[in-house]
């Protein structure tokens, strides 16, 4: 197995926004079994390290290509565009109402019925653009992908504000 080799390749994946992640699980775990350090105990220090080195890769490989919004930011990478240069700022104005409107609403909210409401806003919301985040890929058209990975950030930074939230109404 190659450290080099990009995450879809590793996975025996298409390099594609939709993927199947029964597939992905499946080899993560045969190709955790090939290489989990245990297997190594007893081998020479330098396969040993080798061995937890292409790990730490597969877990990378995994984490990055099981969530949408970070197998959105990698594909970016893949096809040239900076994600770093991703964020900035200049958004749709009518995306920063929405936002805006969202933040309020979080805000408001004091019981874990009106946040469980608000976390399924957020889930639809979220699945449109994931859904606008496939097609761009399929049509290439990525500085479009890279706005809609831009939104998505903003909604998935909003998910953990409401999961802290649900932790501290639960307390």
């Amino acid at each position: 197995m190659s450290l080099t080799s990009d995450f879809f390749t590793l996975f025996n994946l298409p390099v594609a926004f939709e993927i199947d992640v029964q597939s992905l699980t499946a080899r993560y775990r045969e190709l955790q079994r090939t290489v989990h350090p245990d297997k190594f105990a007893d081998a020479p220090e330098r396969d040993r390290r080798l061995a937890l080195q292409q790990a730490a890769h597969i877990n990378e490989a995994f984490n990055t290509l099981k969530a949408p919004l970070s197998r959105g930011r990698y594909l970016l990478q893949l096809k040239g565009f900076d994600t770093q240069e991703q964020q900035n700022t200049a958004m749709d104005p009518a995306f920063l109402m929405q936002q805006m409107d969202l933040r309020e609403q979080l805000a408001a909210v004091k019981e874990i019925d009106a946040l469980n409401d608000f976390l399924t806003e957020l889930e639809q919301q979220t699945q449109i653009l994931n859904n606008q985040l496939k097609q761009q890929f399929i049509d290439e058209t990525y500085e479009q992908a890279g706005d809609t990975v831009r939104k998505l950030q903003f909604f998935h930074k909003l998910n953990e504000e409401a999961m802290q939230l649900e932790e501290d109404l639960l307390d």
